[in-house]
């Protein structure tokens, strides 16, 4: 057989491989499909997808010396071994986790960095981190519709009231959730069918909005509907069970969900 016709050959058999039968329309489709039904609560992600981090995003490049090209390493981090806690069944606070991510990224880049000044860049700022421009506006639209507002997240639960409290979003929530509360992070799907619970609801009627591509997919995998908002420089993960829709700003959720009325 000529080489050509066996390297095609080949190539087939292994294109055929990765569309197995047994798996699922639903898990390799990468469209995003509509809502199925209106949401009974809606669950907010609160940094970056509600407050703006770019007041923290300069403190730790400036604890980095300057060195904003790691900052997504140093997020990364922190997800990391969030997840390392959560499955080894340890906790830290966030922030703790936070820290400790920083001081490991500078000490890989040979960067000196105390650990005071690590907490100095990362809490400070993290406390009063203002709202994105379209929040508060989107929020009451959402609240005028008659929606049941609560935030979902991994940060503390003093730390999101003080976050809140500075933030002026206080007002638009019905309950606030930590994930503190069962020390178990998101995107473990416990977390979210614990959220659920929590608002005595199935999760197929709760939505999760959130601006990380792990968290909506965390969400989906628990069984609840997901939109996910596209702030700068955020993307979704391509292997995920698809977001039902993607929005800009949360007024744009807000316009999504009026429709559904």
């Amino acid at each position: 057989m000529p080489y050509t016709k066996i390297l095609l050959t080949f190539l087939f058999i292994c294109l055929a491989g990765t569309h197995s039968p047994a798996m699922s329309a639903q898990d390799a489709s990468t469209s995003e499909h509509p809502l199925p039904s209106k949401p009974k609560v809606i669950f907010f992600d609160v940094n970056e997808t509600l407050l703006d981090l770019e007041a923290m995003r300069q403190s730790v490049g400036a604890a980095l010396g300057g060195r904003n090209d790691l900052l997504p390493l140093w997020f990364s981090t922190m997800l990391h071994y969030s997840l390392v806690d959560t499955v080894t069944e340890r906790y830290h606070h966030f922030g703790e986790i936070g820290v400790n991510a920083l001081l490991m990224v500078a000490k890989i880049n040979n960067i000196p960095l105390t650990a005071a000044d690590a907490k100095q860049a990362i809490i400070t700022p993290l406390q009063s981190l203002p709202p994105h421009p379209d929040v508060k506006e989107g929020l009451q639209r959402l609240k005028d519709q008659g929606y049941t507002l609560v935030s979902l997240t991994n940060s503390s639960n003093k730390g999101v009231q003080t976050q809140f409290e500075n933030a002026g979003l206080t007002q638009f929530f019905d309950k606030r959730l930590s994930i503190e509360d069962i020390q178990t992070y998101k995107p473990h799907i416990s977390a979210y069918t614990w959220a659920a619970k929590e608002m005595n609801i199935d999760p197929q009627d709760a939505l999760m909005v959130a601006a990380h591509g792990w968290d909506t997919a965390g969400a989906k995998a628990a069984g609840m509907q997901a939109i996910f908002v596209a702030r700068p420089g955020k993307v979704t993960y391509p292997l995920a069970i698809p977001a039902n829709g993607t929005v800009s700003t949360i007024t744009q959720l807000a316009d999504m969900l009026e429709a559904l009325d």
